[in-house]
């Protein structure tokens, strides 16, 4: 059986941006790439109507190119469900209130069963002692957490 996998929206815009000339964000670019081709393929892969709105947002060329890449993925719906956690979340305070799309990804994977977020959001998502925090919360509040990693992460487990 496939992993169930949901994909937070600085995967898209890494996978679909200009190639750049920063060594990090270069290198993510291709650890993305990389990865897209098992994520259409190999994976039960997701996103949300979350991450749709973020991916129309900005410049409209590059809001093209984000929309035309997550196409084929199944867009979940938010629900009171996830809005619910996602407000648990905040208020136990394992993400900024000032980011309440981050806490509405991680509620909306796990209200859905989703097994993995894959983000590069290291700041509020992927972060080691966010997870922890994360993890108590969706799960004391009776949902199982979603694995959280990067797509290099997951490029490697793969191997």
């Amino acid at each position: 059986m496939k992993k169930k996998l949901y994909i937070e929206t600085t995967v898209v815009s890494y996978y679909t941006g200009r190639p750049s000339r920063d060594i990090v964000i270069s290198a993510r670019q291709e650890e993305t790439r990389g990865l897209w081709p098992s994520l259409l393929e190999d994976y039960d892969t997701c996103i949300s109507a979350l991450v749709y709105e973020e991916a129309k947002a900005g410049d409209s060329e590059a809001a093209q190119k984000r929309l035309e890449a997550i196409e084929p993925f199944p867009v979940l719906d938010v629900d009171e469900e996830a809005y619910n956690l996602a407000q648990t979340i905040i208020k136990e305070q394992a993400i900024p209130a000032e980011y309440p799309e981050d806490a509405l990804h991680i509620a909306l994977a796990a209200t859905n069963g989703i097994d993995l977020i894959v983000t590069w959001n290291f700041a509020h998502i992927n972060n080691p002692f966010k997870r922890m925090m994360i993890r108590q919360i969706v799960e004391n509040s009776g949902y199982i957490c979603p694995e959280i990693c990067s797509p290099e992460e997951l490029m490697e487990a793969r191997e």
